[in-house]
């Protein structure tokens, strides 16, 4: 069973940074795709940046690329995102999601895709 953690949620002032990071663990698959996803109240699951341990680019969301940074530790079974110039229409609860892959390079940005997800933590922007 793979289990997921978030942390570094919070609130900042437009333009601000944070930086959220989500260890995983429980899982044998030998490559897994993992992502961020974000949430707004009244709104669809989005992806925001998804990325395979077995290596590969990263792909973004356009709406965040250049501000955003998805970053993988495979000693720790950690990604990270980054969030740079953060806009108040960033704000939203932020997941982390994987799925068992075996498409060496490229993971999909639907979240219906993703099995295992983390409990989410919040990024609040005020303008």
């Amino acid at each position: 069973q793979v289990q997921l953690v978030e942390s570094g949620g919070g609130s900042v002032q437009a333009g601000g940074s944070l930086r959220l990071s989500c260890s995983a663990s429980g899982y044998t698959y030998s490559m897994i795709c993992m992502g961020w996803f974000r949430q707004a109240p009244g709104q669809e699951r989005e992806g925001v940046a998804v990325v395979s341990t077995g290596g590969g680019r990263t792909y973004y969301a356009d709406s965040v690329k250049g501000r955003f940074t998805m970053s993988l530790d495979n000693a720790k079974n950690t990604v990270y995102l980054q969030m740079n110039s953060l806009k108040p229409e960033d704000a939203a609860m932020y997941y982390c999601a994987a799925e068992a892959t075996l498409r060496i390079g490229w993971c999909p940005m639907g979240a219906d895709a993703y099995s295992y997800w983390g409990q989410g933590t919040q990024v609040t922007v005020s303008s």
